[in-house]
């Protein structure tokens, strides 16, 4: 999937702070800024960025590079001369999939971006935005709702609490031909419009939200920021689980999924937690199926919960087994549950915050997985409801 990020704001209200760097380049936690923005796109799907970099080509180029290291593809896209953040989005035109999100990279709001992306909403519509309420509308200007849609798209006036567009959409290419000749303004120029016709939806969330546009915040966000990226871990075991065990499942058409366990998942990701699943695999050891499979068998079950709004962060599995007859696999490992090798990876790969984590398993291997992790395993009896098992461990934390 596909985002854009407008990265070419010169941060004028943050004076020399910005020591000459664009917004989303200013180091906030030991990092720049964007690269949360990039982490949070990452972990949902989207690999192929967008950067509309104003006149920082070079500088985007050098601290970024192609963003092999951050695990995306990022493309920048110049803009000279100034064209505003429309004008800018229609430079990047030739390389714009049919539908992509479009963030501002100077502010952040930490939410399950893929609900915004499923829940596209009746047609028409040609933008779905993000929106979040606020103790004051005036920095940012309010929006009104009419059920789903948006009755009226506010410039920076008023005061008091409302919601505001909280800088993600959900965007369809067509949108580009709304925007006419640059310089042209998405926020004063393209929305109001569209909003007029009845082309712009919203959805309201309630995530953590953080804008880095004056020094006080910037000063926040240094601390606010690496919190926020340490949070809890839901583990669950896959084959039992997430769908019916029916014996060494490795392709998508033998997977039949548990009841509530789509739903199980984005309850997780709604929740801020990050998901893992973490299974024995060891059809691979005794020859039954290779690595391949099951790594093609777990971007299925991402692209079906996708679906839904929802997403496993990351599948981690143990290829081994004591008796295996596949060299190199018929070993004895600290990763084969009940050994903790798979949690413990998570937790030395991912920002993982034991407190408030927990492991689904149908086996009492996963339990004492869990338990050897330092965190608690829950048993999953068969036939149960996913959704129903998370929600009770959640109001559990």
């Amino acid at each position: 999937m596909q985002a854009v990020i407008l990265a070419g704001g010169k941060g004028t209200r943050l004076g020399a702070l910005t020591r000459g760097l664009p917004k989303p380049l200013v180091p906030v936690g030991g990092k720049p800024f964007i690269r949360y923005l990039i982490a949070a796109l990452k972990r949902h799907g989207f690999g192929d960025i967008v950067l509309l970099v104003g006149p920082f080509a070079e500088a985007y180029r050098t601290t970024l590079s192609e963003g092999a290291a951050l695990g995306v593809r990022l493309t920048r896209v110049p803009e000279d001369p100034t064209a505003d953040t429309a004008g800018a989005l229609a430079l990047a035109a030739p390389y714009l999939d049919s539908r992509f999100l479009l963030l501002n990279g100077d502010s952040f709001l930490d939410f399950n971006l893929l609900d915004l992306v499923a829940c596209d909403g009746g047609e028409p519509w040609l933008a779905r935005l993000a929106l979040r309420e606020v103790e004051n509308v005036g920095r940012y200007g309010a929006v009104t709702m009419n059920g789903d849609r948006i009755a009226s798209f506010g410039e920076k006036a008023g005061s008091g609490r409302g919601l505001i567009n909280a800088g993600v959409m959900w965007l369809k290419r067509d949108i580009l031909a709304e925007i006419g000749v640059p310089p042209v303004s998405m926020e004063r120029d393209v929305l109001p419009r569209l909003v007029a016709r009845g082309l712009v939806r919203g959805a309201i969330y309630d995530g953590r939200f953080i804008d880095i546009g004056t020094p006080e915040d910037l000063a926040r966000s240094a601390t606010l920021l690496p919190l926020w990226e340490t949070r809890p871990a839901a583990f669950l075991d896959r084959d039992g689980v997430l769908n019916h065990d029916t014996g060494y499942v490795h392709r998508a058409a033998d997977f039949v999924w548990v009841d509530g366990a789509k739903q199980a998942v984005k309850h997780l990701n709604d929740r801020g937690y990050l998901v893992f699943v973490v299974t024995n695999q060891s059809g691979i050891a005794r020859g039954l199926y290779g690595p391949a499979e099951v790594e093609a068998l777990h971007r299925w079950i991402n692209d079906e919960l996708r679906q839904v709004g929802a997403h496993v962060d990351q599948f981690f599995y143990c290829p081994h087994h004591p008796e295996g007859v596949v060299p190199g696999y018929g070993i004895v490992c600290d990763c084969r549950k009940p050994a903790p090798g798979l949690l413990r990876q998570a937790m030395r790969e991912w920002p993982v915050r034991r407190e408030g984590s927990f492991m689904i398993g149908d086996k009492d291997i996963d339990v004492e997985a869990a338990h050897a992790a330092g965190i608690p395993g829950i048993r999953f009896a068969p036939h149960a409801n996913l959704e129903a098992v998370v929600t009770m461990a959640l109001a559990k934390t």
